[in-house]
């Protein structure tokens, strides 16, 4: 069997793409936390100083899709950033941690965008 047969045939299994949808988040997500870290020029060992855990922790976050939102946002503050939480619901998004935690609609941005440059 060549592996794209292989790979056609795992494919075709009950719950299989949203297995895989799964696996594509957790890597983004440990692969956008391991950027913001070495953006901002911190190690490992440095930023476990930084927030009070051992380095080991630091990779656990790194590499889990499965951090609470309180372990993000110091990790995410550590770097110098800072944590926004959204939720889009068709044309309305409503921001539940971050900036600005108001709900917000396409229209509702276009009324502010024209008060604004009145």
């Amino acid at each position: 069997m060549s592996m794209k047969e292989f790979e056609k045939e795992v494919l075709a299994k009950p719950g299989a793409s949203q297995r895989v949808a799964e696996i594509e988040d957790e890597l983004r997500l440990a692969a956008g936390l391991t950027a913001l870290r070495e953006e901002a020029g911190l190690s490992q060992r440095e930023l476990a100083k930084l927030i009070g855990v051992s380095q080991p922790r630091v990779v656990a976050i790194e590499h889990s899709h499965n951090v609470t939102i309180d372990v993000l946002d110091q990790y995410v503050h550590a770097v110098g950033g800072t944590l926004e939480v959204n939720v889009v619901k068709g044309r309305s998004k409503i921001s539940l941690l971050g900036a600005s935690a108001k709900p917000t609609t396409k229209s509702a941005r276009k009324t502010t965008r024209s008060a604004k440059s009145a």
